[in-house]
């Protein structure tokens, strides 16, 4: 019996199942990012395609992220007001790190250099794909409260095992809108 034992085991042990949770984590953010010339490039931004069981387990953890990286916006928009545009270790640089407008920088943007290390340790150690949720995705969702992807089941099963597939992806970005067809009213 699993008395209080939540989630699901995903037919893997424990490691196992956070390296699977952290990668499809990973894989979403990935298919965000901007990719020149690559021929890896997904048809649809935002959206992956996985297990039912699996989307149900990471989407948790996706929303988590995509929460901690909202909160942080607000600071990374404040530090802004301190920030220098000089290239890093010229002249100017280095005169604004010497000055009272860099430790005002600093003090500002401790907030969001703490929760892109805490989303850090919840995914993983990829740089690449923790600026794609700091920068692309988190703007997106500032003004939503939660609910930041979606779960859609499959019809066709997977090949193979027969597993029931789902597409898990970001709300707002790939939705159908309804077109209203306004008639006039007869009297």
């Amino acid at each position: 019996m699993r008395h209080l034992k939540k989630g699901r085991k995903l037919g893997r042990n424990p490691n196992h199942q956070r390296a699977l949770l952290k990668n499809l984590v990973i894989s979403i953010l990935m298919t965000e990012r901007d990719a020149e010339g690559d021929d890896n490039t997904p048809k649809t931004p935002g959206r992956i395609i996985t297990t039912l069981p699996k989307a149900k387990e990471v989407r948790p953890l996706l929303e988590k992220c995509i929460t901690i990286a909202k909160k942080a916006q607000k600071h990374i928009e404040a530090a802004k007001e301190f920030g220098t545009t000089a290239t890093r270790q010229s002249t100017e640089w280095k005169r604004w790190r010497e000055s009272e407008a860099w430790q005002n920088w600093n003090k500002t943007i401790a907030p969001a250099v703490a929760a892109r290390r805490r989303v850090m340790q919840l995914i993983g150690n990829n740089k690449e794909a923790v600026s794609i949720l700091f920068d692309v995705v988190a703007p997106r969702f500032e003004d939503r409260n939660g609910g930041y992807t979606r779960i859609l089941r499959l019809a066709k099963p997977r090949l193979g095992d027969a597993g029931q597939r789902a597409i898990l992806e970001f709300v707002g970005k790939n939705d159908r809108a309804k077109k209203r067809v306004h008639k006039p009213r007869v009297e």
